[in-house]
């Protein structure tokens, strides 16, 4: 396993091998921002994201965080290190969300490098990433991959 320092030089698509695990160095505490914005934006209507009162008396004991917001702070936080270099984002699959986040849970991205494969462009090729992301008492809470298009370093890196 590597950590991974952002924004750093090594993530042209020539750089992605395969079996790397990256720990991403930055992590996000959920807050009723993210979740109750999102949640209301996307007219997600189950209570258990937006009323506290609802959720007391539930098994979870509280509101739960959305887990579209979970999986867009765990691809965001790996993206800085994975897409930098990316032309497009060409697909997500396997999403699983795999324990309950709370509002004040920080999440943390690791991602493993599954494929890299050449393109039918000179100036690119695909990587597909294994993403998960954990809480502050290191549980999976989100797994999924995502398959991201990213320049080739012999194109783009003199420009």
């Amino acid at each position: 396993m590597k950590t991974q320092t952002l924004t750093g030089n090594d993530n042209y698509f020539e750089d992605f091998v395969p079996g790397t695990v990256i720990r991403h160095v930055r992590g996000k505490t959920v807050g009723d921002l993210e979740n109750v914005l999102i949640t209301n934006l996307v007219m997600n209507t189950a209570q258990a994201h937006f009323n506290e009162h609802a959720m007391k008396d539930s098994s979870f004991g509280q509101r739960l965080s959305y887990g579209g917001v979970n999986a867009s702070l765990v691809i965001g936080m790996a993206s800085q290190d994975t897409a930098e270099n990316a032309l497009a984002e060409l697909g997500m699959d396997k999403i699983r969300f795999t324990a309950p986040v709370y509002h004040g849970d920080t999440l943390y991205a690791f991602t493993e490098v599954l494929a890299v494969t050449a393109s039918d462009r000179a100036d690119a090729g695909e990587v597909r990433f294994k993403h998960w992301g954990v809480n502050q008492n290191d549980v999976v809470v989100f797994e999924g991959e995502r398959r991201v298009l990213i320049k080739r370093r012999s194109h783009w890196s003199s420009r």
